[in-house]
């Protein structure tokens, strides 16, 4: 027998699209039929194929006459496909049989490196983490997605997802076994995202977040899991879970003691292929590594470097890689008295009543963690507040940003990022060299040009080279022109952007920031005339488009082609990026496009804006669409499509806030009371306090003097007034607008002003007077309002339930799921008071219902506050204890720690009733201290604020009570007193 060894090398890849690959290089092997025979051959694994077996596997049900005969002939091309390799494929007289090394099929080197990790498991666990995510990243996608008609290779290609699955299952175990539960985080929550009806999967994410000391949300996931499996498929988990919940509760999972609070959290380890979104970072694994390795012992890490060097690229990876990391993006900030909300929406804080910042503070204070500040060198000054902020309340928070230049803060350590190395110039040589493709800068072209054009030629690459040189590595600059092959050849585009680069040059400008900016403008010039308007134009969105926005730009441009077409060619030339956005909310609809630029981009669009003299007229119509937007969302979400003007509204909101500002810089006040008055309402319903915000800043403005709209944002600000908890303010704004407005009839600004003095008079006491008020309020109208339910909500405190149900009967619930949710919790409050606990229940269930289904958090809070309140008042404990638990898990994953703060003092009330006054009393102090709970607290005064817990205890500790108080009752056969 022959030594195979000796012989030129062969892999057949086959965990993602077949590939073969003879002496390192790939392979074209064509055609459908020859691919399979290739696969079933290489997976044979040296034994010999039968022609019959051959012929089933091809045409499993009418084979034709020839199909003998197309074997042969797919075999002998295979042949001819290896080249130099031919003689591994061997032929017998039964058959065909291909002679592979032991590292000649991927999925035989993934069973080695299992078995590995097998014998370690027992022993030593970390250890097994490194065969395992050896093991994974030999997965480039879906076995053989392109062969599953097959019935072999699709039963070999779920076999491997099995596999695959087993192997995901099993380094999550090791992680955690070898104390790097946080490492485990990101692979389990993704096994369980990709079937989340698999309990072995559900089992291990369990274990990892209650190891991470995330007892609370492990708690959670369980509980979503015996849900989804009983809605789904009628179902009950298997004993393994009750058990594995019991433990959780009882702490048995909880973490290893808490390390010293300095000690340097461990780099970040590598990601697996299987589960990375991002583009390849080719040539960026020493800047990673260094990076991460500051990360691991300094607060403050910055990545500085020119434009288009790949600075955000390269700190999403380690954001990525850091498990809890927040991202919060300054690009499409531009106001810098905006950060601090920015930070808000990143951390997810859906309701904050008070200092914003202060909150953002207590939030990031409460554990270690990323956070990743982006883009700063726009924001410079804000941008080194803020860090300095966090790195004086935040001792556990570890803070990477990204900046053309650094903060210049004495805890800060610098990593310079170069641009990618390019290939030595070379005077003559071979056409021919394939070591240019493993050059990064060349890599980076070839990944992006893979979209607009096939592969290319070996013999292209050298002209390949002398682009990317040209381009001195920035990665940017080599994308957009990667971006032109489908308009040019790569000798062409060498030619063509060398002349440019000489034409274009401003030799004012740095040697690197020269180049980038050449390149664009290259780019931008070799764009139609229509492509060049439209792409500017969009530039003054700071926070992307979607395509409804961009038609309407092009439709005001009077642009002769399609937008949608346009657009297509931005973004094959990489002047736009195309992204899938996720949900605005947990529950939203999902799967938008949208359309972005890289702030290098976007910057030059503003330059060519100035130059065209439509500067003035691109921000005028930013300002409009605003207008438009506003009043959309206003009138949408009265209606029965409520939930998409949610959607909308929080998916704009960093253009909207762009726009006010804009609004605001040119003294546009007609604009700026439009958005803030038609917004007022739906910000209010759902604590979005920035856009809340903007009518108490227009009451401030001396130019307001006068306007027409003066009386109605005085009501605007009345309802901010009221929402963060100073009432008296509320009612002097409400009646210094309707001062402002006509006495009588129907008009907006006089409902606003109405409906504000009627909150503050019901929070004030004065019931009477809110009742009449609210009543006004309705006839001012003109249109569905959420009135009278403080009317109802004041005649019920006062006293007069019969009035309370005459006027609940009254409210025009209409189409809109607010509405419907509210007329569902004054009904609730009413039976709640008149000792009907179920009809109260089930009203109060309805409005949780209909609030969460359009993001509606005020209302949600009030009902679910309401309803466990209720539930415990009734004697109901294990009811009342199960629905506080819920209501906490709801605000903890939303973020919505204003509500959570008043869930929990409640919850205080109820674990005193139990007799549990010691945990209720660190709950009510938490709360205490907290910068974000609404005033008006009701703690003990027994604990030292130096003792109240922080935030991930106390929910922590809620969660703990909560499980036991029900334990210690189903233990017992008797509910709890």
């Amino acid at each position: 027998m022959r030594d195979v060894e000796q012989e030129p090398s062969v892999r057949v890849d086959v965990l993602g699209p077949l590939r073969l690959l003879v002496d390192g290089g790939p392979v074209d092997v064509r055609g459908p039929k020859r691919r399979a025979v290739l696969a079933l051959l290489a997976l044979a694994e040296g034994r010999t194929v039968g022609v019959e077996q051959l012929v089933d596997a091809l045409w499993p049900t009418d084979p034709p006459e020839s199909a003998r005969a197309s074997v042969h002939s797919h075999v002998s091309r295979l042949r001819s496909d290896l080249g130099v390799a031919a003689s591994r494929l061997a032929t017998d007289e039964a058959g065909y049989r291909l002679d592979l090394p032991d590292d000649g099929l991927d999925l035989r080197c993934v069973r080695v490196l299992r078995d590995r990790a097998r014998r370690l498991a027992g022993t030593a666990p970390a250890a097994a983490a490194a065969p395992l995510r050896a093991a994974l990243a030999w997965w480039r996608g879906p076995a053989l997605a392109d062969l599953t008609e097959v019935p072999p290779l699709r039963a070999a290609a779920d076999a491997a997802t099995q596999l695959r699955r087993e192997l995901g299952d099993r380094l999550v175990a090791a992680l955690v076994d070898g104390g790097a539960a946080a490492e485990a985080l990101g692979p389990a929550a993704d096994a369980v995202a990709e079937d989340p009806l698999r309990e072995p999967a559900v089992l291990l994410l369990v274990r990892a977040q209650a190891a991470t000391g995330q007892a609370p949300r492990a708690l959670r996931t369980a509980r979503d899991f015996r849900r989804r499996l009983a809605d789904e498929v009628g179902l009950d988990p298997s004993p393994a879970l009750a058990a594995m919940e019991r433990d959780v509760a009882a702490g048995a999972l909880g973490p290893a003691p808490t390390p010293p609070p300095r000690e340097p959290p461990q780099p970040p380890p590598p990601p697996s292929p299987a589960t990375a979104t991002e583009p390849t970072l080719h040539g960026r694994e020493a800047d990673l590594a260094r990076t991460a390795e500051l990360l691991a012992g300094e607060r403050l890490v910055s990545v500085v470097g020119p434009g288009g060097v790949g600075k955000t690229r390269l700190a999403r990876e380690l954001a990525r890689r850091a498990p809890g990391a927040a991202t919060l993006l300054l690009a499409p900030v531009t106001d810098p008295g905006a950060v601090d909300h920015a930070l808000a929406a990143a951390l997810h804080l859906g309701s904050v009543t008070g200092d914003v910042l202060a909150a953002c503070l207590d939030v990031l204070g409460a554990g270690r963690r990323l956070l990743l500040v982006d883009n700063c060198e726009h924001l410079l000054d804000a941008a080194r507040d803020l860090v300095t902020a966090l790195l004086e309340h935040c001792p556990r928070l570890t803070v990477l940003t990204t900046s053309r230049e650094p903060l210049g803060l004495a805890e800060e350590a610098v990593v310079r990022l170069a641009p990618l190395p390019v290939p030595p110039a070379r005077d003559a040589g071979p056409l021919v060299d394939v070591s240019l493709a493993d050059v990064p800068s060349v890599a980076v072209f070839l990944d992006r040009a893979a979209r607009v054009r096939p592969a290319l030629d070996p013999d292209e690459l050298p002209h390949v080279a002398v682009i990317v040189r040209h381009l001195e590595g920035l990665p940017l600059a080599i994308e957009l022109a990667a971006g032109r092959l489908s308009t040019f050849a790569p000798a062409a585009l060498a030619a063509r952007l060398d002349r440019s680069l000489d034409l274009l040059g401003n030799r004012a400008l740095p040697a690197r920031q020269r180049t980038l900016r050449t390149t664009v403008a290259w780019s931008y010039d070799l764009l139609a005339d229509d492509e060049q308007r439209l792409f500017r134009h969009l530039s003054v969105f700071a926070d992307g488009v979607d395509l409804t926005a961009v038609e309407r730009v092009a439709a005001e441009l009077a642009l002769a082609e399609d937008a949608g077409s346009l657009l297509a060619r931005l973004v094959d030339t990489s002047m736009v990026e195309a992204t899938t956005e996720p949900p605005p909310r947990d529950d939203g609809p999902a799967g938008r496009v949208r359309y972005r630029m890289l702030e290098t981009l976007r910057a030059f669009g503003r330059d060519r804006l100035v130059a065209a003299g439509e500067d003035d007229a691109a921000d005028d119509r930013l300002v409009r669409w605003a207008v438009d937007l506003a009043g959309w969302v206003a009138r949408t979400a009265y209606s029965a499509d409520e939930a998409a003007a949610d959607a909308v509204l929080r998916r704009e909101a960093g253009n909207l806030r762009a726009a006010w500002r804009e609004a605001r810089r040119r003294g546009d006040l007609d604009a700026a009371v439009a958005v803030a008055t038609a917004l007022i309402e739906h910000a209010y319903w759902r604590d979005l306090v920035e856009i809340r915000g903007w009518a108490a800043e227009l009451v401030a403005d001396p130019a307001l003097v006068g306007h027409p709209g003066e009386g109605e944002v005085y009501g605007a600000a009345s309802f901010d007034a009221y929402i963060s908890g100073d009432a008296p303010r509320a009612e002097r704004l409400a009646r210094a607008g309707l001062a402002r407005l006509p006495a009588h009839g129907v008009h907006r600004g006089r409902q606003l002003c109405l409906s504000g003095l009627a909150q503050a008079e019901l929070t004030l006491g004065a019931w009477e007077d809110a009742v009449a008020h609210d009543i006004e309020a309705l006839d001012a109208a003109g249109r569905p309002a959420s009135h009278p339910t403080i009317g109802a909500l004041a005649a019920l405190y006062a006293g007069r339930p019969q009035r309370a149900r005459e006027l609940a009967a009254a409210i025009p619930a209409g189409a809109s799921p607010t509405l419907q949710g509210l007329v569902a919790y004054v009904e609730g409050e009413i039976e709640s008071v008149a000792g009907d606990v179920d009809v109260a229940e089930e009203r109060y269930t309805t409005a949780i219902a209909c609030a969460r289904s359009t993001g509606s958090t005020f209302l949600e809070a009030i009902a679910a506050v309401g309803l466990a309140s209720l539930l415990s008042r009734a004697g109901r404990y294990d009811a009342a204890l199960a629905g506080y638990r819920d209501v906490v898990d709801h605000w903890v994953e939303g973020g919505n720690w204003g509500h959570l703060w008043v869930t929990l003092r409640n919850l205080a009330e109820l674990l005193r009733e139990l007799g549990d006054g010691e945990t209720a009393d660190l709950v009510d102090a938490a709360a205490d201290r907290a910068p974000d709970a609404p005033e008006g607290g009701r703690g003990s005064g027994r604990v030292p604020p130096e003792r109240a817990p922080d935030r991930e205890q106390v929910i922590a500790l809620s969660q703990a009570a909560i499980a036991r108080h029900l334990a210690r009752s189903r233990d017992s056969g008797v509910p709890a007193p």
